[in-house]
C-alpha cells in the first residue's frame, strides 16, 4: 500500500491580509505551509508528497524540501488537485490524502484516525458536528432560521483510494468547494471522521494570532508533560520459616521466601518498576546483593529510595500496580494492608495503588508452590 498527499497551496488567499500568499506568510517562524508539510512527514504514512503551487510562487517552494514534488495549480482549486491526481497516476499510489495547505494545525493521529477509515470505506474526511444556532440574513438582518440537525463543518485532509478519485475529478465539469464535493458527484460514498477543534483554516488576519497560540500551548504541554511506564518482575523461592512479608505487610506461613534482603517479592518488583521508568536499572545496581550491609534489609529501604530518585528529577507517582503470583498465602485478606503499606512507603494516596494475586493454575514453579512471582507497573508523571 502506498500512500500520497496532495497539499494545495495555489491560491492567492487575499482575505488573509499581508503583502504575499497566506500559506507562504510566517507562523511561528516559518511559513504556514512549512508546518502543514511537516505533519505529514512527521506521520511516517506517506512516501510522495505533492504540493500544488502557483507559477509565481516557484521560488518560495523550492524551499519546502527536496521530498516535495512541485505541481502547476490551475484556476480553481478542483482543477490543482486534478494536475496533482494527473501527475501520480503512474506512480502506483493507493491512497492519497488530499490537504489545504493554509491547515498547518492538522496531527498525525487524524491521518491515522482517516487512514483506518479507508480500511472499510473508498473515502473518509474530517467534520465538526454544527452546535450553534444557524440564522439566514439580509442586509445586516436576522431573515430566518437553519435547522442544524444533520450539518456538519468540513475539514482537510480528505482521504481517498485513489483510482475512484481520479476518475471523479476526470469526470467533474468544473468549480467544487472540496473533494467530497467531486467524489459524491460520481457516486463515492464518504465516511465522516470526527474531526479536530484546532484544525482551522487560515482564511482572515486573526487566524494567524489563533494559529500562533494554539502552536504555543502545544509546544507547552509537548514541553510540561513527561509521562514514564516502567515494569518490574521478581521471583522469591521458598524457604524453612513461619511468616513471609509481601507488599510490606508480614503473612504468617508454613514457610518463609528466600533472598539475600527480607524476600519481599512484591516491593522488589514495584521498586524496579519505578527504577525502569527512571531508566535507572534495578535494584541490585543499587543495592547489590555483594554488599553485607544489605543482607536481611527491608525492602522499604529500596522503595522509598526509589521514589526519592522519582522526585528528584519532579516525577509524581501516577498509578502503581502489582500482582502477585501464587497458589498460598491467599493474598485477597491482605490486599487493603498492603496497598496502605505500600502508598505511605511511597507518600503517595492509597487510591493510586493497587495489590491483587492470581495463581498459576497449578502450573509452573508456582503452581508447584515452590515459590512466589511479583509483576509490577509504575506510571510516573511529570508536570
Amino acid at each position: 500500500m502506498t500512500n500520497a498527499a496532495i497539499i494545495t497551496a495555489a491560491g492567492r488567499g487575499s482575505r488573509a491580509g499581508g503583502d504575499r500568499p497566506k500559506q507562504w506568510q510566517a507562523l511561528a517562524g516559518k511559513p504556514v505551509l512549512q508546518h502543514t508539510l511537516d505533519v505529514f512527514r512527521a506521520s511516517a504514512r506517506f512516501s510522495t508528497l505533492v504540493v500544488t503551487i502557483h507559477p509565481d510562487d516557484r521560488a518560495d517552494a523550492v524551499q519546502l524540501g527536496p521530498d516535495v514534488i512541485l505541481v502547476e495549480g490551475g484556476a480553481t482549486r478542483a482543477e490543482s488537485v486534478k494536475n496533482a491526481l494527473e501527475h501520480l497516476e503512474s506512480m502506483q499510489i493507493s491512497r492519497v490524502f488530499i490537504h489545504d495547505g493554509a491547515r498547518p494545525l492538522v496531527t498525525p493521529a487524524l491521518l491515522d484516525q482517516l487512514h483506518a477509515a479507508l480500511d472499510q470505506s473508498a473515502a473518509a474526511a474530517p467534520a465538526l458536528m454544527v452546535t450553534d444556532a444557524l440564522w439566514r440574513g439580509e442586509r445586516g438582518r436576522v431573515s430566518g432560521v437553519q435547522d442544524r440537525a444533520g450539518l456538519y463543518r468540513a475539514q482537510t485532509p480528505q482521504a481517498f483510494h485513489f483510482a475512484p478519485i481520479l476518475a471523479a475529478h476526470r469526470a467533474h465539469p468544473g468549480h467544487a468547494a472540496d473533494d467530497v464535493e467531486v467524489a459524491r458527484a460520481a457516486g463515492i460514498e464518504v465516511a465522516i471522521v470526527a474531526g479536530e477543534a484546532d484544525n482551522i483554516k487560515i482564511t482572515l488576519p486573526q487566524d494567524f494570532d489563533q494559529a500562533a497560540q494554539i502552536l504555543t500551548m502545544r509546544a507547552q504541554r509537548d514541553k510540561a508533560m513527561d509521562i514514564r511506564l516502567g515494569n518490574g518482575f521478581d521471583v522469591h523461592a521458598f524457604c524453612a520459616g513461619d511468616h513471609v512479608w509481601l507488599c510490606g505487610v508480614k503473612i504468617p506461613h508454613s514457610q518463609g521466601l528466600l533472598g539475600h534482603s527480607d524476600a519481599d517479592v512484591g516491593m522488589h518488583a514495584l521498586t524496579d518498576a519505578l527504577y525502569g521508568a527512571l531508566a535507572l536499572g534495578d535494584i541490585g545496581q543499587h543495592f547489590p546483593p555483594s554488599d553485607p550491609q544489605w543482607k536481611g534489609a527491608e525492602s522499604h529501604i529500596f522503595l522509598a529510595h526509589a521514589m526519592e530518585q522519582a522526585r528528584a528529577q519532579g516525577f509524581t507517582l501516577g498509578n502503581a500496580d502489582v500482582t502477585l503470583i501464587c497458589e498460598r498465602p491467599k493474598i485477597g485478606p491482605h490486599a487493603p494492608a498492603m496497598r496502605a503499606a505500600l502508598a505511605q512507603i511511597m507518600g503517595v494516596d492509597m487510591g493510586r495503588v493497587s495489590v491483587k494475586a492470581t495463581t498459576s493454575e497449578k502450573l509452573g514453579f508456582t503452581g508447584r508452590e515452590e515459590g512466589i512471582a511479583a509483576l509490577a507497573t509504575a506510571t510516573l508523571v511529570k508536570t
